[in-house]
């Protein structure tokens, strides 16, 4: 096992057939700039790795990430901290090979953001899994991209704007999750090596392709636009920075509604 960074643990499985990535910061395993620049250079690093036919991206402690970091998301930082992470969904969606996600515990925010960039989630049965970012004020703009690939448009839009989140029954039920086991790592590589490891490498390459010909490029050409409306328009009023204001004062925010 290599460590790529302090904040991610990276090796190679099943004879090089799976790549690991393992969030190791617990408990909450915060998605921050560290985070975001390891699991880039990673999937980076393994892109071309011959006879690659999976990837199972985890997370140490109970739970599997708190979010993005607060602090990233003020004004004057914004900017970096939303193109390093949609330059991350991007390399998600677009790798080569099937990513498989197991969740425990808590999934919040750019957790769950990175979460949605793989190809299946597979739930822990204490796995919650929601979008606070309305709670502070903000909006989540990967996930309001993302959760409709799951979703229905409606059931999408209740996390996004309300915040809540659900357990893994029902983000089962609403199409967000793929399955629900008590180990979600075990099922995960179970799924591998029942339905992947057998597979050719560079077919698996040519489907992943084929299945998202319109979803890659829908995908990129709505994180421009989601992430334009957060810079321009969100971070201008006065109701985002009061809600980012007031989580790091941990005090509640005062809205103006503008």
């Amino acid at each position: 096992m290599a460590d790529a960074s302090a904040a991610l643990k990276v090796w190679l499985d099943r004879d090089g057939a799976l790549l690991r990535l393992r969030l190791a910061r617990p408990k909450a395993n915060i998605v921050d700039a560290e985070m975001i620049a390891a699991l880039h250079a990673a999937l980076d690093a393994h892109r071309a790795a011959p006879g690659l036919r999976g990837v199972l991206l985890d997370a140490e402690g109970p739970h599997f990430s708190f979010g993005a970091s607060v602090e990233e998301h003020l004004r004057e930082k914004c900017a970096a901290m939303l193109a390093s992470l949609h330059a991350l969904i991007l390399a998600m969606i677009e790798f080569p090979a099937p990513i498989l996600v197991a969740v425990r515990g808590q999934c919040l925010g750019g957790g769950l953001e990175v979460a949605l960039a793989g190809s299946q989630i597979i739930a822990g049965e204490d796995a919650q899994f929601g979008q606070p970012e309305m709670k502070l004020g903000v909006f989540a703009p990967a996930a309001s991209v993302l959760l409709p690939y799951r979703m229905t448009q409606p059931a999408a839009e209740d996390l996004l704007f309300s915040g809540r989140s659900v357990g893994a029954a029902e983000a089962l039920a609403q199409g967000l999750v793929q399955r629900v086991a008590s180990d979600p790592e075990a099922a995960a590589l179970a799924y591998f090596d029942e339905h992947l490891a057998a597979r050719s490498g560079a077919s698996l390459a040519l489907a992943l392709a084929a299945a998202r010909v319109v979803m890659r490029s829908q995908v990129r050409e709505r994180l421009a636009a989601v992430e334009r409306l957060y810079l321009d328009r969100l971070m201008s009023t006065h109701d985002a920075n009061e809600g980012l204001a007031a989580f790091l004062a941990k005090r509640q925010p005062a809205w103006e509604h503008r």
